[in-house]
């Protein structure tokens, strides 16, 4: 009994980093939009090289016990179980490399509303996704759910097609990199990204000399770049790899909607961006959806509070 404390306050802190992690992400609009005038090609190569010397440095100084064991487990995987792996990392690293793009480009030139839409209904196209090549099945509800935010997306494009268009694309690409990211299991999260970003690079340094862009010179894009790096990309995937830990997928899955509902915020107080009459129709059908689709997680996560 004396323990009890002590444990309640140990899922407390992995509950604040699943918490943590969406609400960083949320705020990544901003940090963006600083470097607005520059093509969006040249933020994302350099928010990957960024990206890739700090995790490097933050994997060989603090885990690289974790790197070894990986390594280790690689080798001991059959062959085909190896080229496997491989496959999955490279499709994985264009996958996220097309979602990193399409993000940036989004928000500096379509609108955040788009961006924070398409991290709305993510999930939900994760759901479809892993329904078809997973063959994870679906529950009534959830389909009911899926029915319902397909009306939302045709509302939205009812306005607006390329900002719908857009939207899911980010969606798809980060959906699918979900997927193979449940495929490929048994690696340590931070070390399969430094990888995945590693075959990233391979494609961006030559890209870099062939664009022939010059190198930006300003201390502020590279203060917003490192800011895009670090703070709004490996800080909150640790939080969420620790989390994970002891905190269930399915209620990190709850709070990742943090994420989208910052973004809408800053779209609309922040970015003072216009809201179409119709959009409004078309949040309210998703936002509807999102709590059909999680209805039984909600309720296990509502009687879970309550019965502390």
């Amino acid at each position: 009994m004396e323990q009890q404390p002590q444990k309640t306050e140990s899922r407390r802190n992995y509950f604040l980093a699943a918490f943590l992690a969406p609400l960083i992400w949320g705020f990544m609009a901003i940090p963006v939009r600083w470097v607005k005038e520059y093509p969006a090609e040249d933020i994302l190569y350099y928010r990957i090289l960024i990206a890739l010397i700090v995790l490097w440095l933050f994997i060989f100084l603090f885990r690289f016990e974790f790197l070894k064991r990986d390594i280790a487990v690689f080798k001991q995987l059959p062959r085909y179980r190896q080229n496997q792996t491989i496959g999955l990392t490279v499709l994985a690293s264009v996958l996220i490399f097309g979602n990193w793009f399409t993000y940036i480009y989004a928000v500096n030139h379509i609108s955040v509303q788009s961006a924070a839409f398409a991290y709305l209904i993510c999930p939900l196209i994760t759901s479809i996704a892993a329904f078809f090549i997973l063959k994870e099945q679906l529950s009534p509800l959830k389909r009911v759910a899926l029915g319902i935010a397909l009306i939302s997306a045709v509302t939205l494009a009812s306005g607006s097609f390329i900002d719908v268009l857009w939207s899911i694309s980010i969606a798809s690409l980060y959906a699918l990199y979900l997927i193979i990211q449940r495929a490929s299991q048994g690696f340590d999260k931070l070390n399969t990204l430094v990888f995945q970003l590693t075959l990233c690079a391979l494609f961006v340094i030559p890209k870099l000399f062939i664009n022939q862009h010059a190198v930006p010179k300003e201390p502020f894009f590279w203060f917003s770049i490192l800011t895009i790096a670090v703070i709004f990309t490996i800080i909150p995937l640790f939080f969420s790899m620790y989390a994970l830990t002891r905190i269930s997928s399915s209620t990190a899955g709850v709070l990742l909607y943090v994420n989208p509902l910052i973004g809408f915020t800053l779209a609309i107080v922040y970015f003072q961006e216009p809201v179409a009459p119709h959009k409004y129709v078309a949040y309210t059908f998703i936002l509807f959806a999102i709590v059909l689709f999680n209805w039984g997680t909600l309720k296990k996560f509502i009687k879970g509070k309550s019965g502390r």
